[in-house]
């Protein structure tokens, strides 16, 4: 009779066993680690592999170390300069301490996402419109910057911000458009103003070379004739500049006079 109960509650011990040690079994990949507490405190963090976790004694948490992608939502931020505009943004973290991202706050996910919405309507906040509009990528590294050191203590590590869109009303749009033509206006008008300074620059080294060479005068002045008489048909009548006159005049040898006495 003894014989039978002790095979009886063989029986029952071996199957309940069998469930326990299958029920305390985890496996881990390799980009996850298990946060173990014993008895409700912390004992230690294991993983990757196979973990077995006495079932009723001890508790294990999961944690995803691979980077996460967040989309930050669009926010409402009015630049220093008193413009309103909706900004979004996605941030780039992981966790690098599942101790602290389990410990130290409740949900890190929803921590980080608050954390990154106020985050960028305060930097944002600080900048122009055009700072926004042309610096993006120092606003960027601020943003970063800041959101690493304040969820350091969550065992948190951002890796990464790139502010996505920066939607503007249509007014702001028109506003800028404006600026845009006026800007190139005015570059067309700078530069169309520094070409006739060059241009008069020129001139005024062409005029000065012929005053000091009479002959190049001369010889401009018979090309342009030249040019006139081979473009039109019609008879053309210049006037003669005198000192041409008189330098030719210079050049003419000069006849010797005859004695009438002799």
């Amino acid at each position: 009779m003894m014989f039978d109960f002790n095979i009886g509650l063989a029986g029952v011990l071996l199957p309940l066993f069998i469930v326990l040690l299958v029920s305390s079994l985890r496996i881990l990949r390799e980009y996850q680690r298990g946060v173990v507490f014993q008895l409700g405190r912390f004992w230690k963090v294991k993983g990757p592999g196979l973990v077995i976790v006495v079932p009723g004694i001890q508790q294990m948490v999961r944690v995803d170390l691979r980077v996460v992608t967040m989309d930050v939502e669009p926010q409402d931020v009015i630049s220093r300069d008193n413009v309103s505009v909706k900004v979004n943004a996605v941030v780039f973290f992981r966790v690098v301490d599942p101790q602290k991202a389990i410990i130290n706050v409740e949900n890190y996910l929803m921590a980080t996402s608050q954390l990154a919405q106020t985050t960028l309507r305060v930097v944002l906040g600080k900048h122009e419109l055009d700072e926004m509009l042309a610096e993006r990528e120092r606003l960027n590294i601020d943003v970063q910057r800041i959101l690493d050191a304040q969820t350091d203590g969550w065992g948190i590590k951002v890796t990464n911000v790139e502010i996505k869109h920066i939607d503007l009303n249509e007014s702001m749009i028109r506003a800028i458009a404006r600026q845009a033509e006026a800007e190139r206006e005015r570059r067309a008008k700078v530069i169309h103003a520094d070409g006739e300074k060059q241009a008069a620059a020129a001139l005024l080294e062409a005029a000065q070379m012929l005053a000091r060479q009479p002959e190049a005068m001369q010889l401009r002045y018979l090309q342009t004739m030249t040019q006139v008489a081979g473009d039109r048909a019609s008879t053309i009548v210049l006037p003669l500049p005198m000192d041409l006159l008189a330098s030719l005049g210079q050049r003419l040898p000069v006849a010797p006079k005859k004695d009438g006495g002799s």
